[in-house]
């Protein structure tokens, strides 16, 4: 049977308090008496009987003080222990909670010493795994949304093709072939994000030019921007050439911001793409003309499978991870991501420490 932490504290109190008491009776015995004979000596006076009235004295006033401070000891061990020891109580108890599913017990954190410190940093735990497990149930959810179209379609066609209610034509059998390329793209997503949130575990940070980044990747998107006569524009300020990141990561999130750029900029629009200095770092800005977003849906825009409405539908901007990705990727270079709109422009941006 495991003892209670609170006992052994008390037993701990007690022993020291014990040792003291021992070291004093010893004191008196042969220190304090033997000081006292040598001056009944030194008077003439018989010290045998003063001798033993002095420490019969001594010793029952040591033991009186003895069960007096042994009580107040343990009086107040126990209440500043319990005291001390009750965040750590309250933290096997949710502990318990959290290992059974429940994220919502949180430990009160009363103090601001090393237990009060502990406390507060299990209540971030507790609360990055109730966000977590929000965000797994969400991603269940929202997979399963999204592998249901195309497999509904699919399942139609296939269908529809069995009972001979639609013949075998050339346009059925590229209507198939989207459905699978929709869910061969979905899944190629879903490990890209995958290997998003383990970037902070895999990076290899290198030196890089930020100029020679953007402009490979805006060379690999020139056909889809041409086909749609978007211009582009291109702005960095002096200094802010020179970076540290991975490149492939790095090449991967502004990949996706271009994507993201080209598919909402209509046919003849613009997309400005800038760099510029910042106190501690630098900010990379991705604008493009358009129809704006609305402003209730800029704070989630970089959440997984969120996709405003009009605009970012699904079948005009896939399924809503790509930015998800570039939050991830940037955050793993311990930078940070936002947006901006206006009805006419909208501008994703992220920063990157210098």
């Amino acid at each position: 049977m495991r003892t209670p932490l609170l006992w052994k504290l008390l037993a701990i109190h007690v022993l020291v308090i014990g040792m003291a008491i021992l070291v004093v009776w010893l004191a008196i015995d042969y220190l304090a008496a033997a000081y006292f004979m040598t001056l009944m000596k030194d008077y003439n006076i018989s010290p045998t009987a003063i001798h033993q009235m002095f420490l019969a004295a001594a010793h029952r006033y040591l033991i009186w003080a003895t069960l007096a401070t042994l009580t107040l000891a343990v009086a107040l061990s126990l209440l500043l222990t319990k005291r001390v020891l009750r965040p750590l109580s309250q933290m096997i108890g949710t502990a318990g909670k959290i290992a059974a599913g429940d994220y919502t017990d949180r430990v009160q954190t009363p103090s601001t010493d090393e237990i009060g410190q502990l406390a507060g940093a299990f209540n971030r735990m507790a609360d990055s795994l109730q966000r977590i497990e929000q965000l797994r149930k969400k991603m269940v959810i929202d997979v399963a949304h999204e592998l249901r179209t195309p497999l509904t379609n699919m399942r139609g066609y296939l269908e529809a093709l069995r009972d001979g209610v639609i013949a075998p034509s050339r346009e059925t059998f590229e209507s198939l072939h989207e459905e699978t390329l929709r869910l061969v793209k979905l899944i190629e997503d879903l490990l890209l994000l995958a290997r998003a949130d383990s970037a902070r575990v895999t990076l290899h940070a290198q030196d890089l030019s930020l100029r020679k980044l953007i402009t490979q990747s805006l060379s690999l998107f020139r056909a889809q921007l041409d086909a749609k006569g978007i211009v582009v524009e291109t702005r960095f300020e002096d200094g802010v050439d020179r970076i540290r990141g991975d490149p492939d990561k790095l090449a991967q999130a502004v990949g996706n911001l271009l994507q993201n750029a080209c598919q909402y900029t209509p046919d003849g629009g613009n997309v400005r793409v800038s760099a510029e200095r910042l106190p501690g770092g630098i900010k990379v800005v991705f604008a493009n003309t358009g129809e704006g977003i609305a402003e209730e849906d800029l704070p989630f825009i970089f959440e997984r499978f969120y996709r405003a409405e009009k605009s970012r539908s699904r079948e005009h901007g896939g399924a809503g991870i790509g930015l998800a990705i570039v939050k991830e990727l940037v955050e793993a270079h311990r930078g940070e991501v936002g947006a901006e709109s206006t009805p006419t422009e909208t501008r994703v941006w992220f920063t990157l420490p210098a």
